[in-house]
């Protein structure tokens, strides 16, 4: 027969087993699984918006970072709950073919062209076009990321839009199959020129202490434009995708809190992203 103090032990081990089960179940309830673009992770910008968001919603924000390509096609494993991204001839794609839902414009920067303050392709100054086809003849080093990103497409349309195939053929144009960060870290090396986000490239003259190598040779360019949207993941085809949880995260990232947080992130004083949620 059970003593009076046994009894007690053994309904606080169950209490204590009973919490440690609960807990854990909790806060797995309340956690969004994301993929997203390398820029929006390399820049910070994930680091700083992801405490407000959580203090908001009480929801815990876990993120993979890919390339677009990469993370879209994680969409359509149902291998996460909403997309973070910026390639958005893909998105409405995706969008079409039923795999992600109520895609939301949430803010956007531009590309830059970037290389060496020594210009050997002389691009300096020139519209995008006309810079591609100076670097193109003079066979000077140009990094691709070549991963299929977000980047990367952008980049293979402007290639494009030159008249002349891609020159992926060519000793001179690298392709890295890494990140952005990485890939003008190559270019750098190579004393030669890439296309970047201009976010990211102000995070990589901020780890320069603002004196980096490269430096920005053709921009301002309306071709330029890159738009970042959110995508819940559609729960007609993946049932177990929170569509509760991605639904908040793009509310929340529209709203005037995530909006103005957006605003306010700078590196050596200047926005590494523009809000433009409607």
């Amino acid at each position: 027969m059970q003593t009076k103090k046994q009894i007690v032990v053994k309904a606080c081990v169950i209490m204590v087993l009973t919490l440690m089960i609960a807990v854990p179940a909790l806060a797995a309830d309340k956690v969004l699984m994301m993929a997203t673009t390398t820029s929006t992770d390399n820049t910070g910008l994930l680091d700083y918006l992801a405490p407000y968001f959580t203090k908001a919603t009480g929801i815990e924000l876990k993120w993979t970072s890919v390339g677009t390509g990469k993370a879209l096609k994680m969409g359509e494993n149902c291998d996460v709950d909403v997309l973070l991204v910026h390639a958005p001839s893909a998105e409405k794609v995706f969008v079409e073919k039923g795999f992600g839902v109520n895609r939301r414009e949430i803010m956007y920067n531009d590309f830059v062209i970037i290389g060496p303050e020594s210009d050997p392709a002389g691009i300096k100054g020139k519209n995008v076009v006309d810079a591609l086809g100076a670097v193109r003849a003079k066979g000077a080093v140009f990094a691709s990321r070549g991963d299929n990103s977000g980047t990367h497409k952008k980049e293979l349309s402007l290639w494009k839009a030159t008249g002349a195939a891609v020159p992926e053929k060519e000793s001179w144009y690298v392709q890295t199959g890494q990140g952005m960060l990485a890939t003008i870290n190559i270019a750098a090396e190579r004393n030669g020129y890439t296309m970047t986000d201009r976010g990211t490239y102000i995070k990589y003259a901020d780890t320069m202490k603002g004196n980096p190598p490269l430096k920005v040779l053709v921009e301002q360019d309306e071709i330029l434009l890159n738009q970042y949207s959110v995508l819940a993941i559609n729960p007609q085809r993946c049932p177990k995708a929170r569509f509760d949880l991605a639904t908040a995260f793009s509310d929340w990232m529209a709203g005037a809190e995530a909006q103005g947080l957006i605003r306010d992130f700078k590196l050596l004083g200047k926005p590494l992203f523009v809000p433009n949620a409607k």
